[in-house]
């Protein structure tokens, strides 16, 4: 028996995760659901493109800025070593759009706005104001979870876009000014590089993104326990949950896309 102890716990855990998988997936598709169908409430709707979407704005453009900036310094420092300094504005349009400006992004907004879903949510159920929205007959799922996720799968693909051209922005200013590279070239050199194709699947993953942080926010929201713990908990877990389901994301998403 003592050597079946270890055993028997790692099944446990592993069908614990399952079953969590297998309820988060649940979850989502029923929050889907709740998007497709009457009634919409759009005073929550708008109220949540502000809070993912405006309010974001300058987190997300400090972040793209600086490693944009720092990108070009590595690129350039790398390609020092065998006379390729060149290619600095191109890998760095590049390593924006297709990576780190989506990657990044992704995780601000589970940093910012899964943890303050996760908070928001949690605390109405230790005070008792979803089991008030279902006494009114509200379904919380189509007044709480609907409208965020909907907002954060639009507004967050437009924040990939503006912190990928921010990000080459700051790779332009270091290229430029601390690197010597010519204005005109620069931008020639990264508007040349890019394609359709790098641009498209930049949105792709900012909608994914969104989707994944929003939802997590609701679910461990949603599964908080009681008193202020639970809400600590729940905003702990979904944090975690939602940076590692966007960083497996990302990696799915580029084999899909760049596979080739």
């Amino acid at each position: 028996m003592i050597l079946l102890s270890p055993l028997q716990h790692l099944g446990r855990a592993v069908l614990g995760l399952l079953a969590t998988i297998g309820q988060v997936a649940i979850f989502a598709f029923d929050g889907l659901s709740h998007m497709l169908r009457p009634p919409f409430y759009w005073r929550e709707f708008l109220a949540a493109l502000l809070q993912i979407g405006w309010l974001s704005l300058p987190v997300v453009g400090l972040t793209a800025f600086f490693t944009g900036g720092a990108l070009a310094l590595q690129i350039y420092a790398g390609g020092a070593r065998f006379s390729a300094e060149a290619v600095v504005p191109q890998i760095v349009a590049i390593g924006m759009v297709r990576e780190l400006g989506p990657v990044l992004v992704g995780l601000m907004i589970a940093a910012r706005v899964t943890s303050s879903i996760a908070a928001e949510i949690a605390t109405m159920k230790v005070t008792e104001q979803i089991d008030a929205l279902v006494t009114l007959s509200t379904h919380p799922m189509k007044y709480l979870t609907a409208p965020r996720v909907l907002a954060a799968l639009i507004v967050v693909p437009i924040l990939v876009g503006i912190g990928d051209i921010i990000g080459i922005f700051g790779g332009y200013v270091v290229g430029v000014q601390q690197l010597g590279f010519n204005s005109a070239s620069y931008l020639k050199n990264t508007a040349d590089f890019l394609e359709l194709s790098d641009i498209l699947s930049s949105l792709i993953k900012g909608a994914a993104f969104g989707g994944i942080a929003a939802t997590m926010g609701c679910y461990f929201g949603m599964q908080s326990g009681r008193g202020a713990q639970g809400v600590g908990q729940a905003t702990k877990a979904s944090v975690q949950a939602a940076a590692v389901l966007i960083l497996a994301a990302n990696f799915i998403l580029t084999s899909v896309f760049f596979s080739s």
